[in-house]
């Protein structure tokens, strides 16, 4: 029998915070080892457990799995997150694709100097409120569901409101033109799982602060403005 999912990461959301809410909202408990020194880092490289020489990393049915994408798209296969059919999923890939370049904006965030981050903040509500938000409140309109696929629970919903709930710590205010979608938040932020992990004490990280940005310099070397792998 497969043991608990393990991630290895930073003590910190990048990458790795997606692959938290997603195992749960499955309803998933798993466990984390935190990269805190550079030699944990190159003991997993010289193991050979990154094939590309990155984290993310999870340890999940006897795999060890890289790339954010891959790892996402096994748990919500795994966990019945990714629609009833070929269609359905190509539409969530679609939505969570989306989504990922709307979040992939904040990534570098924490690494930006002051200037810079009130440029970055005012660059990905622009984004937000003109490109993305308008797709996703069409699509709620246009079908008249709960949920963005198949009137049924899924990665893209998961998705979705790991990014609002984002935005909104840029912009508290973000979604006031957008009535769609702040019932969406309210349904899927009641969802049991959901709500568990929105709860203080929960696995879920807050924003990232220096130290966090420190510990990925120092473990990855990273001596510029740079987002980690």
């Amino acid at each position: 029998m497969a043991g608990r999912p393990k991630l290895y990461y930073f003590d910190g959301r990048g990458k790795m915070e997606s692959v938290r809410w997603l195992l749960a909202a499955a309803g998933v408990e798993f466990d984390e080892v935190f990269l805190e020194t550079r030699e944990q880092y190159e003991k997993l490289l010289q193991g050979g457990a990154l094939l590309f020489q990155q984290v993310p990393m999870a340890e999940i049915d006897g795999m060890k799995m890289v790339q954010t994408r891959g790892i996402l798209s096994y748990i919500a296969a795994k966990y019945n997150l990714y629609g009833k059919d070929l269609k359905e999923r190509a539409l969530i890939d679609m939505y969570t694709g989306g989504t990922d370049d709307l979040m992939g904006f904040l990534l570098s965030f924490p690494f930006l100097s002051a200037e810079d981050k009130e440029k970055q903040r005012a660059f990905v509500v622009q984004k937000a409120t003109t490109r993305y938000f308008p797709a996703y409140e069409k699509i709620l309109k246009d079908h008249g569901q709960d949920f963005l696929v198949g009137n049924r629970f899924s990665w893209a919903d998961v998705h979705l409101l790991e990014a609002i709930l984002m935005l909104e710590e840029k912009k508290s205010d973000v979604l006031s033109g957008f009535p769609q979608l702040q019932a969406f938040k309210k349904r899927i932020s009641n969802i049991p799982t959901i709500k568990k992990f929105l709860e203080p004490g929960s696995k879920r990280k807050p924003i990232s602060d220096d130290k966090y940005v420190e510990t990925v310099r120092r473990v990855l070397r990273m001596y510029y403005d740079a987002k980690p792998n």
